[in-house]
């Protein structure tokens, strides 16, 4: 994800090659850094790394962030503004990991979190973000500009909303590669050739998604002006039906989103056939606090805002 991150930025002319400077614990990565974008800075350490940044990319690992977060720390505790500038931020693209837990082990205190996915890497990505409400205007609009560089950001005012695009934008690719597996493999069982069953399915699915793109019709509706009575397709949607097709995608994705939460040190009994939070930790405790707006009888407190 960090190269993602790397080659728009440069292609894009948002920040010239020598303004970007990376670590990585591999350095294997970082020679392929340097050869891939020649001017890009490498540093041995993180500290090297983040002086004079502006924007400190956390592009690990969920349980490298304690790590990272405490060099951040160290080099503000020890050299001040000469370790860390003051006007700093962080921009995060780990999975789970919560805003606070940035603000309290780092110290800096302008934060934005992000959930990016796959496609990121060839600029077709979708990303879910939010931030501190200390970042300012402009500097939420280069935050954007960023994070558009590799496909679509939608910002959100609530940090939940971060946890539940986990479970659909940020893992749904996931969910894609397994249907397009299985259909491939279905049709290499019929008798087509691999490569030809490939070609079949990704255009299927390509075409399938800029088709609901482009008419913003309801899937239902296109569904529907797919199946004729009694026909092939009614054929195959009774079978994916009565597999409860829907149920199993729904309930991934809540397993997903559960998943996030635990991940972030949050309750996760949320959603279908879970229990309360009350019932479990006792009402006015901090896990029921945290959970209680996720409980699928009580949404989220206000209407969902993004800016696209």
């Amino acid at each position: 994800m960090a190269q993602a991150l790397i080659a728009p930025l440069i292609t894009q002319k948002l920040q010239a090659p020598p303004s970007i400077n990376a670590f990585d614990v591999s350095d294997e990565a970082l020679k392929q850094v340097e050869d891939l974008y020649p001017g890009v800075q490498v540093s041995n350490s993180i500290q090297d790394s983040i002086q004079g940044a502006d924007l400190i990319v956390y592009a690990v690992k969920p349980q490298n962030i304690e790590k990272v977060n405490a060099e951040i720390r160290r080099a503000k505790e020890e050299k001040g503004a000469d370790g860390v500038r003051d006007d700093a931020i962080i921009l995060s693209v780990a999975a789970g990991t919560p805003i606070s837990n940035f603000v309290e082990g780092s110290l800096v205190e302008k934060v934005a979190r992000s959930m990016p996915n796959t496609p990121a890497q060839i600029g077709a990505g979708v990303t879910v973000w939010g931030c501190t409400e200390n970042i300012n205007a402009e500097e939420r609009k280069k935050i954007k500009a960023v994070l558009d560089s590799f496909g679509k950001s939608v910002f959100v005012d609530d940090e939940k909303f971060i946890d539940m695009s986990t479970s659909i934008s940020g893992s749904g690719p996931a969910y894609i590669f397994l249907l397009m597996e299985a259909m491939i493999d279905a049709g290499v069982h019929m008798g087509f050739s691999r490569e030809t069953a490939t070609v079949l399915v990704h255009h299927t699915l390509l075409g399938s998604t800029k088709f609901a793109m482009e008419t913003g019709e309801h899937p239902a509706v296109l569904r529907n002006s797919v199946t004729s009575p009694a026909g092939t397709t009614a054929s195959a949607i009774y079978e994916l039906e009565n597999g409860k097709f829907r149920t199993v995608i729904k309930d991934a994705i809540w397993a997903c989103y559960r998943r996030s939460l635990e991940m972030g040190g949050k309750c996760s009994q949320v959603g279908p056939n879970r229990v309360s939070s009350d019932s479990l930790f006792g009402a006015g405790s901090s896990m029921s606090s945290d959970t209680r707006s996720h409980h699928p009888v009580e949404p989220p407190t206000g209407e969902m805002k993004t800016k696209s």
